[in-house]
């Protein structure tokens, strides 16, 4: 029983890591659209989105509630969006998103973990040859039931879809960056319960590794998911 006792009890508490990462992300970007657009969220279409994710996490209501009051307050400190670029080993370009209350000390966090791994920190649009920024929309099937998904997609295409994309359980909606709002609206008016909803960095190629060469670069990809600041983290490892 001891073994297994202390397997299972690993992976709860990895899932706990995760769930309390995802809230403080979500908890971030609630206090940036409250601080962006205000508290009601019928007039911030950034506010209604994040509590749409944060929903859709389970993250409690209360927590919720809390990111919007601390927003509010003159004595919170402001999150600045800051992106940074740079190369894991063996040439795959990493996009790293974060909201920081304190850039100096993000940039050189950052900075350590692709100096550790071999890689290095790039300036700014350095890769921008290599991703481009999309609106990403992820529906479940089940809140699809009953419409005819050759018949979604067509009907989406005056709103600015990109791309259609369909798996065992979700579909996923690609807009271009410009026409996000536009979509986010267009599946509001529908009815449509989104699970997700984000603007991701899409790689327009992809670098292949050796097994032994990728996990170089996941062990990379998870100390920067580890940092606080960071939100986001894209790469183009295939």
């Amino acid at each position: 029983m001891g073994r297994m006792f202390e397997k299972r009890k690993h992976k709860m508490f990895a899932r706990y890591d995760r769930m309390a990462k995802q809230f403080t992300k979500l908890g971030k970007e609630i206090a940036i659209a409250v601080k962006m657009g205000g508290e009601n969220p019928e007039y911030n279409p950034r506010l209604r989105l994040a509590m749409q994710n944060a929903k859709t996490v389970n993250m409690p209501k209360d927590r919720v509630e809390a990111a919007i009051k601390r927003a509010l307050s003159k004595t919170e400190g402001d999150y600045e969006e800051v992106r940074y670029e740079g190369y894991a080993p063996h040439g795959v370009g990493v996009i790293v998103e974060t909201a920081t209350d304190n850039p100096t000390r993000t940039v050189a966090n950052v900075r350590m973990h692709f100096n550790k791994s071999g890689g290095s920190l790039g300036k700014t649009g350095s890769l921008d040859f290599n991703f481009t920024r999309k609106g990403v929309f992820k529906i479940s099937k089940a809140n699809l039931e009953g419409k005819d998904l050759d018949e979604f997609e067509l009907e989406l295409i005056d709103f600015g879809l990109d791309d259609f994309a369909i798996d065992e359980e979700e579909v996923y909606v690609y807009s271009g960056f410009n026409d996000f709002g536009t979509m986010q609206k267009a599946l509001e008016e529908m009815n449509i319960e989104v699970s997700n909803a984000e603007l991701q960095y899409i790689p327009n190629s992809y670098v292949e590794l050796t097994s032994e060469q990728a996990e170089e670069i996941l062990n990379l990809v998870e100390k920067l998911e580890g940092d606080d600041d960071v939100q986001n983290v894209y790469h183009n490892l295939n």
